[in-house]
């Protein structure tokens, strides 16, 4: 599965701002008041979220997401593998309470 058909299945969520949509990568701002719509959603398309918002990221998180700007604790962290390659999902709150950013990327298998 593309990124692109991720977010088309996710295009009835509100977006605040679209930054990059692309079949690799995904970086998109939607608001807070739409999180739990947002986690069902990419819930319904990649599972259960890997690590949730508040704990800490395994040595396993951090090595999944070095190449894309790591993980924190405030952040959660979806992962999914696909037959080509692996999808990872970061909902990433902004300190105003109102914005979250969404950053996707599709890890090709090496």
């Amino acid at each position: 599965m593309r990124l692109k058909q991720i977010i088309d299945e996710c295009a009835h969520l509100p977006i605040a701002e679209i930054r990059s949509v692309t079949d690799e990568f995904v970086n998109l701002v939607f608001y807070n008041e739409n999180l739990e719509a947002w986690h069902i959603q990419l819930s319904a398309i990649l599972g259960a979220p890997r690590k949730r918002k508040g704990s800490l990221p395994s040595a396993k998180d951090l090595e999944i997401t070095a190449k894309t700007g790591g993980i924190r604790i405030e952040q959660t962290l979806f992962e999914k593998e696909f037959a080509q390659g692996t999808v990872i999902a970061k909902f990433w709150p902004w300190q105003d309470d109102r914005h979250i950013t969404l950053r996707m990327a599709y890890l090709l298998k090496t």
